[in-house]
């Protein structure tokens, strides 16, 4: 019965679900098992995936996913699993799992790969250390191709990596590096120091994880080696890695510039603790933007048509103020842009901002002037968004350079934030501009 309702979830092509579990790639079965109810999961884990389909799985679940199945699953075939995959992914696996449990589960693997993985637990879940692998291929710099290439036929199919080969010396310092196919193009004899390309671009296993994928996506990397302070190797971080932290990175910038969190999925409190805080901080800027606007109220009332523009300036003040910040946020996030570069921006948008304003400001006085036949109240208006626009360039631009050399993350400091912040300022402007023309306005 339960097959049944499964099978109304399979790709087309696949006429039974024996033959999609069969055929289908780990990747498109993960996501067939995220879309499924508990139940029918669990249906799927107890009664049609082995363990060693389950150890293939397991990477391309989401974390919500990887802790049911721990959940479902016992010890000891969490172990059997656990030595079936690459460390990596393995210690991933780990994550979403109880303290106690763990403990349990590397007391019941062998000995050399429990400590390894207890070894890559110890990193920081968002440095290299945290990313690498130590399934690699390493060999000391004297051995010959010949050699190398008898010992490749022997292990390569445990290694994750299998295109860059790493020459190391007997103290496991990294020397070199050289890829598979210069090896085979090689005279058997030569010895890898020979063979080598000795600038390898490395990182130290502290690294954060960002930066790590600053380094693949600036030198299009398949695997870059991880090493310590005296440049012996630790593991690898593979190209896969580094897509999923691009994505997590992207993602929680998202998220931060919305001033929201990730999805929680029938878990309704932990989603309102994620985003009423926010909401909260929001709620006190828009009660000062409320408190600028009663402390103008004398002048609200004896020129009524103030009112009509005041939806027009904070609207246009947060949408320049959100473009200007979203170039900048996104520049920190790719290294394009630097704190050496900060100025050098600034003018560039202040320039920019010095011409879209005046453009704006001109269109929006020539309205109000025949809107309401005032001249002086176009004139407010007029200046007013000029101003309030190129503040809100200014503000844009520099708040997440602020932020970022604080040690923070500029993200924070987006989308709601930075336009409550503006639509405070420019409130403020607005009335400031009306008092100062007042006798004129009446």
């Amino acid at each position: 019965m339960e097959e049944l309702k499964l099978k109304e979830f399979l790709p087309d092509e696949y006429l039974t679900l024996d033959d999609f579990l069969a055929e289908a790639y780990p990747a498109d079965i993960a996501d067939f098992i995220m879309r499924l109810e508990e139940e029918e999961q669990e249906y799927l884990f107890r009664e049609k995936l082995s363990l060693p389909q389950l150890a293939e799985i397991i990477s391309h679940l989401d974390y919500e996913t990887q802790h049911y199945l721990a959940n479902l699953l016992s010890d000891q075939d969490i172990s059997d699993i656990l030595s079936q995959m690459y460390s990596d992914d393995a210690v991933d696996f780990l994550g979403s799992m109880p303290v106690g449990k763990v403990k349990n589960i590397l007391n019941l693997m062998r000995d050399q790969k429990a400590s390894e993985l207890q070894r890559l637990l110890g990193y920081d879940d968002e440095s290299a250390g945290g990313l690498m692998t130590t399934e690699y291929l390493a060999f000391y710099s004297d051995l010959t191709a010949a050699e190398v290439l008898e010992k490749l036929r022997k292990i390569s199919p445990e290694a994750e990596m299998i295109y860059y080969i790493y020459v190391i010396s007997r103290t496991k310092e990294l020397l070199g590096v050289l890829s598979v196919r210069q090896l085979l193009a090689a005279q058997p004899d030569i010895q890898l120091k020979d063979l080598m390309t000795e600038h390898v671009i490395k990182v130290e296993i502290d690294l954060d994880q960002e930066e790590v994928a600053h380094i693949f996506a600036k030198y299009d990397l398949l695997a870059v080696p991880v090493v310590n302070k005296k440049n012996q190797l630790m593991g690898i971080i593979t190209v896969d890695d580094a897509i999923d932290v691009i994505e997590d990175e992207a993602t929680e910038d998202i998220y931060k510039m919305a001033a929201t969190a990730d999805i929680d999925t029938g878990r309704l409190l932990a989603s309102i603790k994620k985003r009423l805080p926010w909401l909260l901080l929001l709620l006190v800027g828009d009660l000062l933007s409320g408190s600028v606007i009663k402390s103008f109220e004398e002048s609200l009332q004896t020129i009524v048509a103030l009112a009509f523009f005041i939806p027009v300036l904070m609207d246009m003040g947060g949408n320049v103020g959100t473009q200007s910040l979203t170039v900048v946020v996104r520049g920190l996030a790719t290294g394009d842009l630097h704190h050496s570069r900060f100025f050098r921006h600034l003018w560039q948008e202040v320039r920019l901002g010095i011409i879209m304003a005046l453009i704006l400001g001109a269109t929006i006085s020539v309205v109000a002037y025949f809107w309401q036949g005032n001249p002086s109240l176009g004139i407010v208006v007029g200046v007013s968004m000029f101003i309030t626009l190129l503040a809100a360039i200014i503000a844009g631009t520099s708040i997440p350079f602020i932020i970022d050399f604080l040690g923070a993350d500029p993200a924070v400091a987006a989308g709601p934030f930075i336009t409550t912040l503006i639509d405070i300022s420019g409130l403020f402007i607005y009335f400031t501009m009306a008092n100062l023309l007042m006798e004129k306005l009446i």
